[in-house]
């Protein structure tokens, strides 16, 4: 993954220091997209940002998306003219903004983009994500033309997942770069 640029693309309100998406900036130099507003997320801001980080460097890029940061590749995936750039996606834990439960900041991700990505994917899913619904998250997966893993009971893939450094994410992105 040396000639990729592997981007990262956190959900709302960030991902804290003991993420797995922290530690692999950490470990491995990836680079974290950073969002101007983490607690009231506006789509079009998002997706203006990652296009932004995207045209600041001509190699190809490796999108590593958790939570609402998977809804924000589909949506960007729909509008930008940059999608070439992207070898891939892993797309960890999309969250169902749909649900009545959703928090009144994250509204304006309804209804959830589900076009088929241009590029190759894969959507990792836990069976008990508090953020919606395996069979949810599976239709999305589905939609989006993405391969699925099935990650068992493991929350919402966060740093409360115990997850610690996931060698077995990174084994995942690396299986997007195999043709």
């Amino acid at each position: 993954m040396k000639s990729e640029r592997v981007l990262l693309l956190p959900g709302w309100q960030n991902s804290g220091p003991d993420h797995w998406q922290s530690r692999w900036e950490r470990l491995h130099g990836d680079v974290r997209v950073e969002q101007h507003d983490w607690h009231w997320p506006r789509r079009g801001d998002w997706m203006a940002r990652l296009d932004e980080v995207l045209l600041q460097d001509d190699a190809p890029a490796l999108l590593v998306a958790h939570s609402l940061g998977c809804q924000l590749v589909a949506s960007w995936a729909e509008h930008s003219r940059h999608t070439a750039r992207v070898r891939g996606a892993l797309l960890v834990a999309p969250p169902d903004t749909e649900q009545e439960a959703t928090p009144p900041q994250l509204h304006n991700w309804r209804p959830i983009r589900r076009p088929r990505l241009p590029f190759p994917s894969i959507t990792v899913i836990s069976s008990d994500d508090a953020f919606g619904s395996a069979e949810r998250a599976l239709k999305m997966a589905q939609d989006w033309g993405s391969q699925v893993v099935m990650a068992g009971a493991r929350g919402h893939l966060n740093a409360e997942s115990g997850l610690g450094d996931w060698p077995e994410g990174r084994e995942l992105l690396r299986g997007l770069l195999q043709p």
